[in-house]
């Protein structure tokens, strides 16, 4: 990739993405139960490779790599860009900093399908601030023995309460803010661990996972005791801007969407395309779409090249990305009427599934504080 341009290669990558989720992917999307794990959607992301892009053998992904499937994906079917994010987010850590008997046990299934994932980092009162969560980890036995207690609750989890194992971040340590955290890898079914489904308006599962005095020893650590907020911030510092790479697929099918309908709709003598105040919106909202596109691909680009400056630059990535693509679907809507808000009609999907990134994984404010603090410290 240059600073402007795909390589061909990747254009053509994309294509076929498109393809897939159009003809494999939608149906089997269509055919689920909001506010389930759709299984048979996992496993075909499995049969199909896409997972083995997201967690390969041979080494970490390419951010770039994660990008392009996020965005391909989401232009064509929204549900199965989640399903493959979800299955990137909850097992990335175990492959980041996981044992080798954790990647052994785990990612083989993760990636042919038949394993779902969850992350659990937020909690009721600790979601932006991830570094206020209060999870107890509390030791079982002598400090030797490496075993401990959880005991609280994760809230806001997607894919809980029916993931088959989840990477949770518990406090082990005595100190403030983000010292003192360890991450484990938990399987569903553990002693003391049970979790309620909230209704939510989203089509995939999010709940609530509580523990009660849930066994864990040192076998289930993921990477190293107490330093667990790092394999958090090194997982959301690869995902935020395929984050913001989900928004942009999803602005450019609700972009589309609006060009077709101004094309065929007839008003005021002629079709709304011709009517300057519609053709500017459009122009403007397509503008915005290549702006944020063009700051995705230079924030995966930094984090592929090992940029020091990731943290800022994926922040920026999700914050522009995320608030045109309300903008982008907020704006076809308009353009389309009442039609567009018809149960069923893609737009009036992209309208509910719009709102969420703006709020997970680092809201916008959020975001604009990283990018403030970084742009203090650099100077």
């Amino acid at each position: 990739m240059t600073a402007f341009a795909l390589e061909p290669e990747d254009r053509k990558w994309c294509a076929e993405l498109r393809a897939l989720a159009a003809g494999r992917l939608r149906p089997l999307a269509e055919r689920g139960e909001p506010g389930r794990v759709n299984r048979p959607l996992v496993a075909a992301l499995g049969e199909l490779g896409l997972l083995r892009r997201v967690l390969p053998a041979e080494g970490p992904v390419r951010a770039l790599d994660l990008c392009l499937l996020r965005e391909s994906l989401a232009q064509e079917s929204t549900e199965a860009e989640t399903a493959l994010a979800l299955q990137g987010l909850g097992t990335y850590p175990v492959v980041q900093s996981g044992t080798a008997a954790q990647r052994d046990r785990w990612l083989p299934e993760v990636v042919a399908g038949r394993a779902v994932a969850a992350f659990a980092l937020s909690e009721p009162a600790a979601g932006s601030d991830a570094a206020a969560l209060t999870l107890a980890a509390e030791p079982d036995g002598p400090p030797s023995a490496g075993r401990w207690r959880l005991t609280g609750e994760k809230c806001w989890i997607s894919n809980a309460p029916e993931a088959d194992f989840a990477t949770v971040f518990a406090r082990t340590g005595g100190g403030a803010g983000s010292r003192g955290i360890t991450a484990f890898l938990v399987p569903a079914g553990r002693p003391g661990l049970s979790g309620t489904a909230l209704d939510m308006l989203s089509p995939h599962p999010i709940g609530t996972l509580t523990f009660d005095g849930v066994p864990v020893s040192r076998d289930d650590v993921v990477g190293e005791v107490d330093r667990g907020f790092g394999v958090a911030m090194r997982t959301l510092n690869l995902f935020r801007p395929s984050v913001g790479a989900f928004a942009v697929g999803m602005a450019q099918a609700a972009l589309d969407a609006a060009l077709a309908h101004t094309a065929e709709r007839t008003a005021f003598g002629g079709p709304l395309k011709e009517l300057q105040s519609v053709s500017h919106q459009l122009a403007e909202t397509a503008t915005r779409i290549e702006a944020a596109r063009l700051l995705v691909y230079a924030a995966a680009a930094a984090y592929d090249s090992g940029a020091p400056d990731i943290a800022k630059r994926s922040a920026m990535a999700k914050l522009l990305a995320t608030e045109t693509a309300q903008h982008a679907v907020d704006t076809a809507v308009q353009l389309h009427g009442a039609r567009a808000l018809r149960r069923g009609h893609l737009l009036e999907h992209l309208y509910r599934e719009v709102r969420a990134p703006r709020i997970y994984e680092g809201a916008t404010e959020v975001q604009r504080t990283v990018i403030a603090r970084e742009l203090f410290r650099e100077g």
